[in-house]
C-alpha cells in the first residue's frame, strides 16, 4: 500500500484519507474513489488527495478484520460485522472469559498493522459485553500478513465466554458469643446477590458452633444435596489447621489451598468434599465489595478448573480496593478534619401522595409557599453541602414550584415502583466526596435548617462513621443521615423499601438526635395537612 498525496488523476481506486468536499458533494473518510468522484472532485478544482492507494496483494481494512476474525476458533461468542477496519467480539452469554494469551501475543507481533485487544484473563462479564476487538490500523494491509495470522488462529481456541451455571449452594455460618444475628442474616442477602448474578441459587442454611465436628457435620450434609458449600467462620482462619480447613479434613474431604495472595481475601480456604467444591469464605465476603473470594467463586460457577497453582498465580493484580469496614484494614484511611465532612441531602419528592385522594401534598401552601419548596429552601439553609430533589410524579409541576432554588434534580422514572426506587436515584447522584446523605421527606413541615444541622453535627463528630437519626421523646423519626458505607447496599433495594432494615443489619452505630415533634409530624392525609396549617392545592 502507498499513502501520501496523490493526483486527481491517478485517484481512482484509492482509498481517501481525510473527508473532502467539492462543492455541495461531501466524501467521507475511507472512500473509495470511483470514476465518478474523480469526475466530482476535478470540476471542484481538486487537483489532488491524500490517499491509500492499495497494491494487488492488500486486502482492506474490512476484508482484512473480516479475515482474521473468521478464522478464531471461540466460544460463546458473537462476531460482529466489520466497519472502519474493526471487528468487534461480544459475549452470547454472561460468564467468565478466557483467553490463550501466547495466541494474542503471537497476532500482535507479527505487524503493527495488525492489532487484537481483548479483556483480562478470567474477567466476569455480562450476556452482551465486548471481550474483543480485531483492528486494522491502515486502509489496507498486505494479504500475505493476514495470512500468517490465520494460520496462528488455527488449531486451538483463541478465546471463550466459560457460562456461568445455575449452581445450588448450601452455606454454614460458625457462630461464637457476641455474634449479632442481624450480621448473619447480612451475609446470607450479600451471598444471595452474589449467586443471582450467575442464575445460581442458595437452597440452605446451617448455624453451628465455630468447632470442628459441627461443622464437619454440616458440610457432609450440604455436600450431599448441593453443588457447593460455602462456609463463613465466625473469627478469621489464623492457622492452616483451623476450624474451617480442620472441617473440611474431618468430613473426608481434601483442603487444595488454605491462603491466597488476593487482598482483601487472603484468608479464603478452597476444598473438595464427596467431590462438592467447598469453599472457606474470608470475612471480607460478608461486603458486597470485590474480594477475592468473588474470584474463585465466579470460576467455579463458570465450570473452570480452579487448583492451588491457579490461586497462587492471583498475586499480580491480586491487590484490590480496601473495604473501609471491615475490623482491620491493611492501612488506616486518611481522615478528613471531623468539621470538613461533606453531607448532601436527599430530599424525595417523587411520591404519588396516594392517601390524599388527588391533590399532591408537594404542593400544598403553607404561609403561601409550596411544601416541597419550603423543604427544600430548609435544606439549602442547612451545613449540607448540596440537596438533591428527587423528582417523580407531576414531576413538571414540583421542578416549577422549585424555580430559582440551586438545587441538584435527580429524575425518578420508576418512581411508582416504590421507596427504593427514590432513595437509589438520590443516592446516585451524591457527590462521589461526601461522607453521607441525609434523606430528607419532603412532607415534613416541621423540620428547620437547624435541625438538619444537628444531625449534620453529630454525624461529625461520629467521623462520618455512624447513622444519624432525628428522634422525638425517645422515638426514632426523620430524617435520617447514611454514612456512605451504606450506599452500595442501598443500590441494591427493591421495592417500597427504606433504608430503615439495611441499618438494623449493618449493625452500625445509630445515634438518636432529638430535634422536637417536627420529628415525628408528616403530612400523608388531609386531615394531618391541614392540622399542620397547610392549604391544598387542585
Amino acid at each position: 500500500m502507498k499513502f501520501g498525496p496523490v493526483p486527481i488523476d491517478e485517484a481512482e481506486g484509492a482509498v481517501l484519507a481525510h473527508a473532502t468536499t467539492a462543492g455541495e458533494k461531501r466524501f467521507r473518510k475511507a472512500q473509495r474513489l470511483s470514476r465518478e468522484d474523480i469526475a466530482a472532485l476535478k470540476a471542484a478544482g481538486v487537483g489532488e488527495v491524500v490517499a491509500a492507494v492499495l497494491a494487488e496483494d492488500d486486502l482492506g481494512e474490512d476484508a482484512a478484520a473480516a479475515k482474521i476474525a473468521a478464522a478464531m476458533s471461540h466460544r460463546n461468542i458473537e462476531v460482529k460485522p466489520a466497519a472502519t477496519g474493526r471487528v468487534n467480539l461480544h459475549a452470547e452469554a454472561s460468564g467468565v472469559f478466557t483467553v490463550d494469551a501466547g495466541m494474542i501475543d503471537a497476532i500482535n507481533a507479527v505487524d503493527p498493522a495488525i492489532t487484537i485487544a481483548t479483556l483480562a484473563q478470567h474477567a466476569s462479564v455480562e450476556k452482551g459485553q465486548m471481550v474483543a476487538t480485531v483492528k486494522i490500523i491502515p486502509f489496507a494491509v498486505a494479504a500475505s500478513l493476514v495470512d500468517t495470522v490465520v494460520r496462528i488462529c488455527a488449531g486451538r481456541e483463541i478465546f471463550a465466554v466459560n457460562a456461568y451455571r445455575p449452581i445450588t449452594v448450601g452455606v454454614i455460618q460458625t457462630v461464637l458469643p457476641g455474634v449479632k444475628p442481624s450480621v448473619l442474616d447480612k451475609t446470607l442477602r450479600v451471598t444471595e446477590a452474589r449467586l443471582a448474578r450467575s442464575g445460581g441459587r442458595l437452597t440452605a442454611e446451617r448455624r453451628t458452633p465455630h468447632e470442628i465436628a459441627p461443622v464437619a457435620a454440616a458440610a457432609t450434609q450440604l455436600a450431599r444435596d448441593n453443588d457447593m458449600v460455602v462456609i463463613f467462620g465466625a473469627s478469621a482462619m489464623s492457622d492452616f489447621a483451623d476450624v474451617v480447613p480442620a472441617a473440611i479434613e474431618r468430613a473426608g474431604g481434601t483442603v487444595v489451598r488454605a491462603g491466597m495472595p488476593v487482598d482483601p481475601g487472603n484468608l479464603l480456604v478452597l476444598g473438595t468434599l464427596d467431590g462438592k467444591r467447598v469453599v472457606g469464605a474470608p470475612g471480607c465476603a460478608r461486603s458486597p465489595k470485590e474480594n477475592g473470594f468473588d474470584w474463585v467463586l465466579d470460576r467455579l460457577i463458570a465450570g473452570l478448573e480452579v487448583s492451588a497453582r491457579d490461586i497462587a498465580g492471583m498475586g499480580v493484580g491480586g491487590l484490590l480496593m480496601e473495604i473501609p469496614t471491615r475490623p482491620q484494614p491493611r492501612e488506616p484511611a486518611p481522615q478528613p478534619a471531623r468539621s470538613a465532612l461533606k453531607v448532601d441531602i436527599v430530599l424525595l419528592a417523587a411520591g404519588r401522595s396516594s392517601r390524599m385522594g388527588g391533590p399532591n401534598k408537594l404542593l400544598a401552601l403553607f404561609d403561601g409557599e409550596p411544601l416541597v419548596r419550603r423543604t427544600a429552601s430548609r435544606a439549602l439553609g442547612s451545613k449540607a453541602a448540596s440537596t438533591i430533589v428527587v423528582t417523580g410524579h407531576q414531576r413538571e409541576r414540583v421542578r416549577s414550584a422549585l424555580s430559582g432554588l440551586a438545587v441538584r434534580l435527580a429524575d425518578n422514572p420508576d418512581f411508582a415502583d416504590g421507596l427504593a426506587s427514590s432513595l437509589k436515584a438520590g443516592i446516585a447522584r451524591v457527590a462521589p466526596d461526601a461522607a453521607g446523605a441525609m434523606i430528607v421527606l419532603g412532607d415534613m413541615p416541621g423540620v428547620s435548617s437547624k435541625d438538619l444541622d444537628s444531625l449534620i453535627d453529630a454525624f461529625r463528630r461520629s467521623g462520618g462513621r455512624a447513622v444519624v437519626r432525628a428522634s422525638h421523646q425517645g422515638k426514632r423519626g426523620n430524617p435520617v443521615l447514611l454514612p456512605r458505607s451504606l450506599f452500595a447496599a442501598i443500590a441494591q433495594l427493591e421495592g417500597d423499601t427504606g433504608a430503615r432494615h439495611l441499618v438494623e443489619a449493618e449493625g452500625l452505630d445509630v445515634i438518636d438526635v432529638e430535634i422536637g415533634q417536627g420529628a415525628s409530624i408528616d403530612v400523608d392525609t388531609r386531615e394531618a395537612l391541614e392540622e399542620a396549617g397547610g392549604v391544598l392545592q387542585d
